[in-house]
């Protein structure tokens, strides 16, 4: 008998070898077919995860969009809104300015109608005076002529023989003599030259401008070898005279001459004037 013939599995270590290879192939043929199952299952799981991935994105970029369009309108509409205003504004200022203008224009034009009136009573009035001057003369040539006064040079003429309106005109500036010399004032209690002047040819109806400049054009220029009781002597060039007085005959002027002397009767070679106007 062999040796081997009592040992009694000694031939089933191989059938549990076979059997334990068949069940691993088995199992591992199951095992592949469950790790290509889970593959697919997981591939196909995979899918609906990437569409849901795109969705925000999209929303987002749509949601930008939206917005930046909605941020063009406003400013649009708000630009439009600014212009309007600015336009608007501009042709306030116009018409503003229009109506400024226009209301110049309408002041000025009638400041101008007022000139021209004022002006074309200026005008009258001198051809008035001028008139009344030139009968003045003539009545007083006339009186002059009746009562023998003589005309002659600076001194020649006495004041005592002036007569008419020429012997109140001496007699009205012989009354002021030693009032105050006060700049600016016409009497009665004081006088300027020009101030003296013209209030003393108002006693006697003749109206003459108020200041030296303007007396020393007032009438007609005459020679100083000449003169006549009543003429304006003046110091200065003539039309613009820094100072008047008034010949009195006997080659004797009276004037205001300044705040230390005031009003006086002084002789011309004291202070020889420069020229001489007749205005009566």
């Amino acid at each position: 008998m062999s040796p081997n013939a009592q040992i009694t599995s000694h031939r089933k270590p191989r059938r549990a070898t076979q059997s334990w290879v068949v069940r691993t192939g088995v199992a591992g043929g199951v095992l592949g077919t469950l790790a290509v199952t889970g593959a697919a299952a997981a591939n196909a799981a995979e899918k609906p995860v990437e569409s849901t991935m795109e969705m925000p994105a999209i929303n987002a970029a749509l949601a930008a969009s939206i917005t930046q369009s909605a941020a063009s309108t406003h400013q649009a509409a708000f630009d439009y809104e600014v212009q309007a205003q600015q336009d608007k504004a501009e042709g306030e200022a116009r018409a503003e300015a229009k109506k400024v203008k226009d209301e110049a224009d309408r002041k000025a034009e009638a400041e101008k109608k007022v000139a021209e009136a004022k002006e074309k009573e200026a005008a009258q009035a001198r051809a008035s005076r001028t008139s009344d001057r030139s009968e003045l003369g003539t009545k007083s040539a006339s009186a002059d002529s009746a009562g023998g006064t003589e005309a002659a040079g600076s001194g020649s003429t006495a004041g005592s023989s002036a007569t008419g309106s020429a012997a109140t005109l001496v007699s009205y500036l012989k009354a002021q003599v030693g009032k105050a010399y006060v700049m600016g004032s016409t009497g009665p209690s004081s006088f300027d030259c020009s101030g003296l002047v013209m209030s003393a040819y108002s006693q006697i109806g003749i109206d003459l401008p108020r200041i030296s400049q303007d007396q020393s054009t007032a009438g007609t220029a005459v020679s100083l070898d000449n003169l006549q009781v009543g003429d304006i002597v003046y110091w200065g060039a003539a039309g613009s005279a820094y100072h008047v007085g008034v010949y009195i005959g006997d080659g004797q002027f009276i004037g205001a001459q300044n705040p230390s002397t005031g009003v006086v009767e002084r002789s011309l070679s004291y202070s020889p004037p420069t020229g001489a106007v007749r205005v009566m």
